[in-house]
């Protein structure tokens, strides 16, 4: 078949050129769903891609019957077509599940509200609740993220001070929610395990190979993901895993929100918190940061502060390095099977650069050690 992957950029009928901001792969091969944006035009729409057609969705998404009525009140700033959607609204954010789905992320806030650390961490308070829909009320200040980009009003100062506060934060809030008293409320949250990691791992890869099936030029690059994504489950499984603690499930610098010198941080987005290693949210925020340097969207400095930080309470936790590196090459993993080109590309190149290090130190399971000298 042709390959037509998604491209950053489309122009629909009208003229109007769209900025694809996310894609994922759609039911059939060369398929893809994608969020959207365009200048003078507020928030995002869902469009989909079909053997490089574009076609916008209508902005009432079958999938998500609350959208027709809820995004009245705002701004859709997030959608991801008939899975999920988010509403900025005054004072609130509004998010939009398919029927039935809003039930567990209220349940991971209700858990939230009991676990955190009033004195590190304030989360969002839930305002209203449906089998379809959540509404929390909306936090202050900027997030960690938007700091880190911000050039002119954030000195480098006022960067590092933040990143410091964020890991004594970090600390107190899982000392906290593995208190006594907290015990049995972490014991009823989801385990998220190694297994787990590596079974989501290969679920993107598979998704990723079904939609480049019988494409040539792609040839050399599925067969270095198929040995990464043995490396990285070698990795996962190979190892002894570290306890398991509190962990929010998908984390990363746009979900912290930067407090003042006389509030707490704040965290967002609950949806994933479960019981996982400590290195599995570590490492997924050293993740961005350092996709972030590699998008040139970071600087050098600003990346090896945050990062540094985020090494020494992987310390302070007595991380195992061997842990962190498992849950980061299995990040990368997953972006290397996304479904545009830019990301998939670079992931791979990162992923590659790793197993070289390692092996340059004589470090390679020898499952992958296997499955990368027979792939070549």
């Amino acid at each position: 078949m042709s390959w037509h992957p998604p491209l950053w950029k489309y122009i629909d009928d009208a003229g109007t050129p769209w900025r694809v901001r996310w894609a994922w792969p759609d039911k059939e091969p060369g398929e893809y769903l994608l969020e959207v944006a365009t200048a003078g035009r507020p928030g995002v729409r869902g469009a989909h891609l079909g053997q490089g057609r574009f076609e916008l969705l209508p902005e009432d998404d079958p999938y998500l019957p609350a959208l027709r009525t809820e995004r009245q009140r705002g701004e859709i700033i997030s959608h991801w077509p008939y899975m999920r959607a988010i509403i900025r609204a005054e004072g609130c954010y509004i998010k939009i599940f398919r029927p039935g789905g809003a039930a567990v992320p209220a349940e991971r806030c209700a858990q939230m509200d009991r676990l955190l650390d009033a004195g590190a961490f304030t989360a969002p308070k839930v305002l209203r609740s449906s089998p379809n829909t959540l509404v929390l009320s909306a936090l202050s200040g900027p997030t960690l993220g938007e700091i880190g980009e911000d050039y002119v009003t954030i000195g480098e100062k006022d960067f590092d001070d933040a990143w410091e506060k964020w890991s004594r934060a970090w600390l107190a809030q899982l000392s906290a929610a593995s208190d006594a008293s907290r015990r049995t409320i972490l014991g009823a949250m989801p385990v998220h395990s190694p297994e787990a990691e590596a079974n989501a791992a290969a679920r993107w890869l598979k998704r990723w190979l079904r939609h480049t099936e019988n494409v040539p030029e792609l040839s050399t690059q599925r067969h270095t993901l198929m040995a990464m994504a043995d490396y990285v489950t070698a990795n996962l499984l190979g190892s002894v895993p570290d306890p398991l603690v509190w962990a929010h499930g998908d984390l990363h610098d746009r979900q912290i929100i930067a407090g003042d010198d006389r509030s707490p941080f704040g965290l967002l987005d609950f949806d994933d918190a479960a019981q996982a290693e400590a290195a599995r949210d570590l490492a997924y925020l050293d993740f961005h940061l350092e996709r972030r340097l590699r998008r040139n969207s970071l600087t050098s400095g600003r990346y090896l502060k945050a990062h540094s930080e985020v090494l020494a309470v992987a310390r302070q936790l007595q991380v195992s390095p061997d842990r962190f590196d498992a849950y980061s090459d299995a990040r990368w993993l997953r972006l290397a099977c996304s479904s545009l080109p830019s990301g998939s590309s670079l992931a791979t190149r990162v992923l590659e650069e790793r197993v070289r290090h390692r092996q340059s130190f004589g470090f390679t399971p020898l499952a992958a050690s296997q499955s990368l000298g027979s792939r070549g």
